[in-house]
């Protein structure tokens, strides 16, 4: 996923690459140092945001609601890329809150393409 965002970026395409996790944190910094719709604003302005490591670790706190805003800015301003381990069918109760689970839900799944990868992990691949 790295290597895809640094293809992009290559080949000039306004590009930014984070792990949920990442994203989250610097979301939450942002809060506490008073420059969260700065932050919001600057993640925005990127065509294309990736996101890896989808449903990795739980969310606690304001996370979701993070998370909501983030693709809510995507959906019209952009596209966006998740990968995740996690099946597209235990989504929405990994997210946890109902009501922003069905809205971030309707957000990706009625506007995606979603590939599916099966065989062996390329890390494992790679290993050997």
């Amino acid at each position: 996923m790295q290597a895809f965002a640094r293809r992009c970026i290559n080949l000039g395409h306004n590009t930014k690459y984070y792990r949920v996790a990442t994203l989250l944190e610097e979301i939450k910094a942002s809060r506490l140092d008073g420059s969260y719709t700065k932050t919001l604003a600057k993640i925005s302005k990127f065509k294309l945001l990736l996101l890896d490591d989808f449903g990795v670790t739980p969310l606690k706190g304001d996370e979701i609601n993070d998370l909501f805003e983030v693709i809510e800015e995507k959906m019209f301003n952009g596209s966006i890329i998740i990968t995740a381990q996690l099946p597209v069918r235990d989504w929405h109760a990994y997210l946890g809150n109902e009501t922003i689970a069905d809205a971030m839900m309707d957000r990706l799944i009625h506007t995606a393409h979603k590939i599916e990868l099966e065989g062996p992990s390329m890390r494992e691949i790679l290993a050997k």
